[in-house]
């Protein structure tokens, strides 16, 4: 159910898809599917949290080979996200393509974007601060914002390099960010 969801809602949008065809494509009952889930609006924030986790995994495994260079790590999380958007994304970004959707902060759904671009700004953060950066959130918070702009420029096809060009502004603002030897 969760897969039927997690496809139809990306490709589709999630007002765009209805329970009756969200039961019909994962082969269960609106009944089933009220039992697992309780409302449409729980499957949304569910979809979104694993999609959330799918993510992290993947930054996570991409990341690995830097474990020991955070300032590069903060680097390669523009490559990864390129991997990830020509893999994972050809609409955009799942979060922000929900977030447009939901806007009542009180839909679960809402909640689960949120709470998603949180923890991206916490890893960065953390990598910053691993990093001996100088203002490591402030920092954090222009590499989220970079990631965030590419994802949209590619989408859009307003800039199809962005990720690659982002990761080259982030370079100069880490440079600028490193602490005199």
């Amino acid at each position: 159910m969760l897969d039927a969801a997690s496809d139809l809602f990306y490709r589709r949008g999630i007002h765009g898809v209805g329970v009756d065809e969200l039961a019909a494509t994962a082969g269960v009952t609106k009944k089933t599917l009220y039992a697992c889930f309780g409302s449409k609006d729980a499957l949304v924030a569910r979809y979104l949290r694993e999609r959330d986790r799918r993510w992290r995994d993947f930054l996570t495994e991409g990341l690995a080979p830097y474990a020991d260079d955070p300032a590069r790590a903060l680097l390669a999380s523009f490559d990864v996200l390129q991997d990830w958007m020509d893999r994972e994304d050809p609409r955009g970004c799942g979060f922000v393509n929900a977030l447009a959707e939901l806007p009542s902060a009180d839909h679960p759904g809402h909640r689960a974007v949120l709470e998603q671009k949180r923890r991206l700004l916490g890893l960065l953060t953390e990598l910053a601060v691993a990093a001996d950066l100088t203002e490591p959130e402030d920092l954090a918070g222009l590499i989220l914002l970079l990631h965030e702009g590419a994802v949209v420029t590619r989408t859009t096809g307003s800039v199809p390099d962005a990720p690659r060009r982002a990761r080259a502004v982030a370079a100069t603002l880490v440079a600028a960010a490193a602490r005199p030897a």
